[in-house]
């Protein structure tokens, strides 16, 4: 299997989970994640990553752990950090739910 890399666009997101490969998970605030979010995300704020390593590392045996945030800086240092745990199979979703909702679902807010 080829390395995953640290990062992959909205499209790539998409196809992966239409695909079932992939789980969605949202590590933005609880009040961002009120003003919008991705269907079937499933939301983890950054500051919970740690007590959520076994929780992540379970999903990440299963399928490709997709991180993302407002526009891909907080989720990319969380998979920064997974990996450093040994949590491989995660990866950053590049723009964040901005760069989803202008790319793949209009129907999800921006903000």
């Amino acid at each position: 299997m080829a390395e995953l890399s640290y990062e992959l666009t909205p499209a790539e997101a998409k196809s992966k989970l239409d695909a079932g490969e992939a789980v969605l998970i949202d590590v933005r605030e609880p009040n961002e994640h009120l003003l919008c979010a991705i269907d079937d995300a499933e939301l983890i704020p950054m500051n919970t990553v740690p007590q959520q390593l076994q929780h992540l590392e379970e999903l990440a045996d299963e399928k490709v752990v997709i991180v993302f945030c407002h526009h891909g800086v907080r989720s990319l240092n969380v998979v920064n950090w997974l990996r450093r745990q040994g949590v491989e199979n995660c990866t950053s979703m590049t723009g964040g739910i901005d760069a989803w909702s202008a790319q793949i679902d209009p129907g999800v807010a921006r903000y």
